[in-house]
């Protein structure tokens, strides 16, 4: 049997219009399926909310055809703001139409449990409005992408509704969006050329947003700032790194994009606080694991030496382990915030802190501590001796202080200080590059005879590794010839920590 339709147009509720469709049948044996619409009605193809009236006068409502009211771009911001460089909020008004089901007002917390799936699932909209012609009812926001009309319903959901006796017939709502209403990296999405990066990301330093944008971000960055602000409680300034991490005082110069200027921050890493100057220290809050991995490493008693100290994120939860830790850092900078994070902490008792170059830390303080750790009486000695050096780009050239370093005869095995390197690398292969180069200065192979921890990827093909190893006797002491093949000291376990 064939059918002749009407379609009636109705724009948001407002006046109707009657469309005449000349020469069109639908059998009735073909389903309606948003799919056999689009393609048999090609030229109604942008007309949304269309119903349709049969013969027998029902009403029933057909799901939108227009293909980018079908997709996330409904909930993108308007095309307009496309190029903007100086943030316009109000340039972020956009009106979309979503399907609603009015319900009475006290059946509401009961239904919006049942129908969790054919809500509206969008953050910040609340799913439940007041009817504006209507104080005794309301309107529930449904998912525009799974509710087209009454049938869209799954059958549980059918039967709550005729439990309830709630009419599941569809109307539309016209939802104004505006700037509050979309995420940070749909803003930045709509804002940059089409195709490009976006940058949503960023590390978080107490109440900055540190950011590390890309050329073709530069002409949008004083926007990126602010809808990082804007976007993410708590951050009041926005900076973006404008050179490399100076090797010498681990530093680099930035540029405030949005927000206050005031770089004195706060942080809190694995439950102790750190105060400093975030543009003249260096601090990575992706780094937090790896130094509650290495704390976890040692046991009360234990003896750190931190050559590359920083503000204290190594030393500090160490010494709150009650081990004796030597902390030093060149920077004159970290080493006035690494007293001051000792004292915040109430571990300055147990931290002696130096303001020396790594090499002359090593060759001084370590040496002479070194030398009374492991002498005649280290045998009654139970405690471990670690060495840190996480300063990546330069660390493992610092490797060949070590070369011997110490007079007398060597202590035992078990005794001898662990070092604990920290590497870039972009090889193929990066942890027998740093075992290569590590070894390569040490002069001794440490392949058998090391671990290498894989930290965190720092940029594409550019790997941050910790390489772990006990200097060899051979190495560290005078008057010894290192074996360059091998030597006998097996190789360290990787410890598991819970982190």
């Amino acid at each position: 049997m064939v059918t002749s339709v009407r379609i009636l147009w109705r724009p948001f509720g407002f006046s109707r219009i009657l469309f005449k469709v000349e020469n069109y049948r639908i059998c009735e044996s073909e389903p309606l399926t948003p799919l056999a619409w689009a393609s048999q009605l090609p030229k109604l193809s942008r007309a949304p909310g269309i119903f349709l009236l049969d013969q027998n006068k029902r009403f029933s409502t057909m799901p939108e055809i227009e293909t980018d009211q079908r997709d996330s771009e409904l909930f993108s911001p308007p095309s307009n703001v496309r190029g903007m460089t100086k943030l316009d909020r109000t340039a972020f008004k956009k009106t979309v139409t979503i399907p609603v089901l009015k319900v009475r007002k006290e059946i509401v917390n009961k239904l919006m449990r049942s129908l969790k799936k054919a809500a509206l699932q969008r953050p910040g909209i609340k799913r439940v409005i007041e009817d504006p012609e209507d104080e005794g009812s309301r309107l529930i926001m449904l998912d525009p992408y799974k509710i087209f009309t009454d049938d869209s319903f799954e059958r549980a959901e059918l039967g709550i509704l005729k439990q309830l006796n709630v009419n599941p017939q569809i109307s539309k709502y016209n939802l104004e969006l505006t700037y509050e209403n979309f995420k940070s990296e749909e803003i930045l999405k709509a804002v940059l050329p089409e195709g490009q990066d976006v940058t949503s990301g960023f590390s978080r330093v107490g109440h900055i947003a540190h950011l590390n944008l890309r050329d073709h971000q530069l002409p949008f960055k004083h926007l990126i700032g602010q809808v990082m602000i804007d976007k993410n409680p708590g951050i009041t300034s926005a900076v973006n790194k404008i050179n490399n991490i100076d090797n010498t005082y681990r530093n680099f110069q930035m540029e405030v994009l949005s927000g206050e200027e005031n770089m004195m921050t706060k942080v809190r890493e694995n439950s102790y606080p750190y105060e400093f100057d975030f543009s003249k220290v260096y601090w990575n809050p992706r780094l937090s694991t790896e130094h509650s991995r290495i704390t976890e490493l040692l046991k009360p008693g234990d003896v750190l030496f931190d050559v590359f100290a920083g503000v204290g994120p190594f030393a500090i939860p160490v010494a709150k382990k009650n081990c004796t830790v030597f902390a030093n850092d060149l920077n004159p900078e970290s080493h006035k915030w690494l007293l001051h994070n000792c004292k915040l902490n109430k571990v300055d008792q147990k931290v002696k802190v130096f303001n020396l170059d790594g090499k002359d830390f090593l060759q001084g303080p370590v040496r002479k501590e070194l030398m009374q750790q492991l002498g005649p009486l280290s045998k009654e000695r139970k405690h471990s001796v670690h060495i840190v050096m996480n300063l990546p780009a330069k660390a493992i050239e610092f490797l060949s202080v070590f070369k011997s370093l110490l007079d007398g005869p060597p202590c035992s095995t078990e005794l001898l200080p662990i070092v604990h390197c920290y590497s870039f690398s972009k090889d193929p292969n990066p942890a027998q590059d740093v075992q290569r180069r590590a070894g390569a200065v040490l002069g001794i192979s440490l392949e058998a005879c090391s671990s290498v921890h894989p930290v965190r990827n720092v940029a594409p093909n550019k790997e941050m590794l910790c390489i772990t190893f006990r200097i060899p006797a051979a190495v560290l002491y005078k008057n010894q010839t290192p074996n360059l093949e091998n030597h006998d000291d097996p190789p360290l376990k990787r410890q598991r920590t819970d982190k």
